[in-house]
């Protein structure tokens, strides 16, 4: 994503909680972009930096912000508005379709995810729809795989910024989510066998960055 932001002149900050870096003043900022994590969303306790993130996140989409949540993000955004996160049935991890949502083409951040398109996916919890909330697209295995709030808010429970190399990094530093494979986790050898794919990713994440801006 961070090629696609300077390319249209924005200044980009980080902000990495696990560090103990403070956050962002809602002034500083016109688009959140919220990311993943091996945490829960209900690690309060083992991680209390989480309860004024999702403040943050709340405040954000109150405000108006442009608020973008991806994996964990996504999840952030569904508690930081009251739904429930818990464990999916399975763990999805590799490369599977999205099925769009009949009527998802109407709203404007929909439009920009064509239905049946393979994405990248590495996660083990899923989330209730929240309260204002529309579902854009499913998987086989997992019910909320992209949600808007309004038109300026998304939630994707997948990965379209995934490259090769980040992708290769999250094989070797995650390896103990594929020492149980289920029915939706690929091999390392799968998930690498096309590189394209990738590039793929790349064209559709600015596909949904533009739609998302022009709101």
């Amino acid at each position: 994503m961070e090629s696609w932001f300077l390319g249209r002149g924005c200044a980009i900050a980080s902000t990495h909680l696990y560090r103990g870096d403070p956050l962002p003043a809602l002034a500083d900022f016109d688009w959140l972009v919220v990311m993943g994590g091996g945490m829960s969303v209900n690690d309060e306790r083992e991680l209390p930096w989480l309860v004024p993130e999702k403040a943050l996140v709340r405040s954000a989409i109150v405000a108006g912000k442009h608020v973008l949540g991806v994996c964990l993000g996504a999840q952030m955004i569904a508690s930081a508005l009251g739904a429930r996160v818990y464990k999916n049935a399975v763990k999805e991890i590799g490369w599977w379709k999205l099925m769009r949502e009949p009527g998802a083409a109407e709203h404007p951040l929909g439009a920009a995810l064509p239905d049946g398109i393979e994405v990248f996916h590495w996660h083990g919890e899923t989330f209730d729809l929240p309260a204002g909330a529309v579902r854009l697209a499913r998987s086989e295995a997992c019910l909320n795989q992209a949600i808007a709030v309004g038109p300026r808010v998304l939630g994707l429970q997948f990965h379209l910024e995934t490259t090769e190399a980040s992708a290769r990094e999250l094989i070797a530093g995650s390896a103990g989510d594929l020492v149980s494979p289920g029915p939706f986790v690929q091999t390392p050898e799968a998930m690498l066998a096309q590189p394209a794919r990738f590039a793929a990713l790349s064209t559709r994440m600015a596909a949904l960055l533009a739609a998302l801006a022009a709101c």
